[in-house]
């Protein structure tokens, strides 16, 4: 039975290398200075209650203003959008360096067709999370075992 090794092709292991870095790299996310994040897909917690669908958008570094929720038919999309201006002035006040770094993501979840109450969909950003809150209608919510007398 073989070991999984990792193979580090440099002779100095702990200085990663340029060129590995820049061929396996996305280059449409590649940072643009040392203040921009590293951003993707953010992870998303779902889980249903018997009253409702409860999700939990990880979205640390954002601010409420960021987000949008909105439904479309049976459609919930999240999305959010941040931009970042960094720059460097000399003494003088002219610009060694100026960037723009803008953030961008996009979930979509189908909801159940008439099982949610979609006018009362609400959400709130709280600690780097986005919760969101889809009631169910009467029909979805599970039903307690009904005792049946026997005559």
């Amino acid at each position: 039975m073989g070991a999984l090794m990792k193979n580090d092709r440099s002779l100095f292991p702990a200085i990663p290398s340029f060129f590995d870095d820049m061929l396996t790299r996305d280059w449409f996310n590649w940072p643009v200075s040392q203040h921009s994040n590293n951003w993707s897909v953010p992870a998303v917690n779902v889980k249903e209650t018997n009253d409702s669908f409860e999700l939990e958008v990880a979205a640390p570094g954002m601010n409420k203003q960021d987000f949008k929720v909105e439904l479309d038919n049976n459609l919930l999309v999240v999305s959010a959008q941040k931009g970042n201006n960094y720059e460097e002035q000399d003494e003088k006040g002219n610009f060694a360096r100026r960037e723009f770094n803008y953030q961008s993501f996009s979930r979509s979840f189908n909801l159940p067709e008439r099982l949610v109450k979609g006018e009362e969909i609400s959400a709130r950003y709280q600690d780097g999370i986005l919760h969101i809150s889809v009631p169910k209608t009467d029909e979805a919510k599970v039903k307690p075992a009904k005792q049946i007398e026997i005559h």
